[in-house]
């Protein structure tokens, strides 16, 4: 069987099982709270869910107390999976050069299979919430999310031939993201509902038996392996860290320092960006929006056209503007967006949120291609590597963070997580700040890599 080199239908349904089951994990998480919190079964008409506003009502406190529980389980179930995830992402993607792209693709698959296929079984038997912890620690082991975008993106440059086609590619990637998650959430208030938490888990796993199935037996590899000879553990760790080791090590003072900046200022934005939206889906089940998966999935709808809106604005600014430039405006965008959300007390502001944040995505394919361009052929591994290991540790940390944040203060003011997700922003911008005034100069790419392919030929 003839193999071919189109990973987009990988990206696309792995992405769109992740939309699926991010939203109704929270929502069934938060249902198995408030039933075992109030003793009562959860309550879900057509139109909103069962929501008190009355600040006096009992309920009102119980609902509060339903949101901080909530808010507390998510952060330590995302912290058991963090360090089998960091390790495992920086093994498998920083490896690709030499062991291929598509491990890096399906073991995060076959980790998220376990894991839907283990929720519906605790849907349908109501197991306990415990059991959450070792589930996230498998997860990790097979890689996560994290490693699965490493990999992805690392496969995508492997077929770009120029810096252009790196932005362009890095951006139509991250559209399907954008296109498949806001799909999926859209839908997934209606499958709820249609078939119930357990079923919807169930086709999450087939989906995922598909994309095991067409990565396995369809999908060339960018790297070839036939002569990759097999290697002790030992050895093996020792050149996964090497590479990345040599990496920062060989590079020239200006590109160490290029990396370093735009490495912190990915990370700095991801933080703030990640644990800002994170806390979208409580904080609509809260009061005063209370609202249902339908009206969650009709968010979810808004953004979607939002990353449209940013992925056909990157198209055409990068025309006109250099790509920092592009990345201020994303971040300034974002802010907007956040200081709206923390005032939002009305479904139609809610909606109107993610308007002016529409360009809120577009810093994350800018920054990575950045990245790309003042790399080696060879060090691309090494350089998604890094930044698949720091979308771990911020994820986890900014979901700690925000989770930890929006629990101590949903009581007396639950935007005031977003307001500083807002201010926070000043870290990445000002990061930037000093990577432009400093040494990034995008007429001097070109000069970096030259000067790092003629220190190699010399070496050689």
């Amino acid at each position: 069987m003839k193999k071919i080199l189109v990973v987009e239908p990988v990206i696309a349904i792995y992405m769109f099982s992740y939309s699926l089951n991010a939203p109704l994990v929270q929502q069934y998480l938060y249902r198995r709270i408030w039933e075992e919190t109030t003793n009562s079964t959860f309550i879900d008409d057509d139109n909103f869910s069962h929501c008190e506003v009355n600040q006096s009502d009992p309920t009102y406190l119980m609902q509060k107390e339903v949101q901080e529980k909530a808010a507390l389980l998510a952060m330590k179930v995302g912290l058991s999976g963090a360090i089998p995830s960091i390790l495992m992402a920086f093994i498998l993607v920083s490896n690709g050069e030499r062991c291929g792209r598509k491990i890096s693709l399906v073991l995060p698959v076959l980790g998220s299979l376990i894991y839907n296929i283990f929720y519906s079984m605790m849907s349908y038997f109501s197991l306990p919430l415990f059991l959450l912890f070792p589930l996230v620690f498998i997860d990790g082991l097979c890689g996560s999310m994290a490693t699965f975008l490493g990999g992805a993106f690392a496969y995508v440059v492997d077929l770009c031939e120029t810096q252009k086609q790196k932005i362009i590619q890095i951006a139509m990637v991250d559209l399907i993201f954008g296109l498949t998650s806001g799909l999926g959430g859209l839908i997934s208030g209606y499958i709820i509902k249609g078939i119930g938490f357990t079923w919807t888990f169930a086709v999450i796993s087939l989906l995922q038996i598909i994309n095991i199935f067409y990565v396995s037996f369809c999908l060339g590899d960018t790297i070839q392996v036939s002569e990759f000879q097999p290697q002790s553990l030992k050895e093996g760790l020792k050149e996964t860290f090497s590479g990345v080791y040599v990496l920062f090590k060989s590079s020239s003072c200006r590109k160490r320092t290029s990396i370093i900046l735009l490495l912190c200022t990915f990370m700095t934005y991801l933080f703030t960006m990640f644990g800002g939206t994170s806390l979208y889906t409580l904080y609509e089940l809260n009061a005063p929006l209370c609202w249902n998966a339908v009206y969650i999935g009709y968010g979810s709808a808004v953004s979607t056209c939002a990353a449209i809106v940013g992925f056909i604005a990157l198209f055409l600014l990068a025309r006109f503007l250099r790509d920092i430039y592009m990345v201020y405006m994303g971040i300034l965008s974002y802010i907007i967006g956040a200081t709206m959300a923390a005032f939002a007390t009305t479904t139609l502001l809610m909606f109107l949120v993610r308007l002016p944040a529409v360009l809120l995505f577009v810093p994350l394919p800018i920054l990575r291609a950045m990245l790309s361009k003042i790399v080696l052929p060879q060090e691309q591994g090494a350089i998604f590597a890094c930044i698949a290991c720091l979308e771990i540790v911020t994820g986890i940390t900014a979901g700690a963070v925000f989770n930890s944040l929006y629990a101590k203060t949903v009581a007396w003011f639950p935007g005031f997580s977003f307001l500083f997700s807002g201010a926070f922003c000043i870290v990445p911008l000002s990061l930037l700040s000093c990577l432009m005034f400093t040494s990034w100069h995008e007429e001097n790419l070109v000069i970096l890599v030259n000067e790092d392919s003629l220190d190699e030929n010399a070496d050689s």
